[in-house]
């Protein structure tokens, strides 16, 4: 599969693969959502596996890949932006991790039919509305603190 996704711009439209071969980003860096997910079913799909992507076990199977992901960072203490003592092997292990964590997340939408952009859309909203600037602006305190806050400053 690998040789297919490095000639995946050579590969004839007839042949019987994957359209993750014949997919070509290089002029578009932006990947949507809608667009992983669909290969995702098609991946799941072409090897018969719908039957194991239960919720249940694709939850499991997110958890194991956030785990791997976890071990990462497990030894490094603090990590600064962008990772500039991390060698590029590093990072590239990195990437995978965080490739899988999201795989799996949009095949556990996919199967729950959750649109994952609109729901993230809608909790970006809802957080606005818990962390409003003027009140938590530099501060790491819980949406809690804030209500009770508000509570504390309306009593009379």
């Amino acid at each position: 599969m690998m040789k297919e996704l490095e000639d995946h711009d050579h590969v004839p439209e007839s042949d019987n693969r994957s359209s993750l071969c014949h997919h070509d980003h290089s002029s578009n860096n932006e990947v949507s959502l809608a667009f992983l997910t669909r290969l995702m079913a098609e991946f799941a799909s072409d090897r018969d596996w719908d039957k194991f992507h239960s919720p249940r076990n694709l939850l499991l199977a997110l958890v194991g890949e956030v785990g791997e992901l976890s071990e990462i960072f497990q030894w490094k203490g603090e990590v600064p932006r962008g990772l500039p003592d991390w060698k590029d092997d590093e990072k590239e292990h990195l990437g995978e991790e965080l490739s899988d964590v999201l795989l799996y997340l949009l095949r556990l939408a996919d199967v729950c039919q959750i649109n994952l952009g609109d729901a993230a859309l809608k909790k970006l909203k809802k957080n606005a509305l818990k962390y409003p600037v003027d009140r938590c602006k530099g501060s790491s305190k819980k949406y809690t603190a804030y209500k009770n806050e508000e509570i504390e400053t309306h009593d009379p």
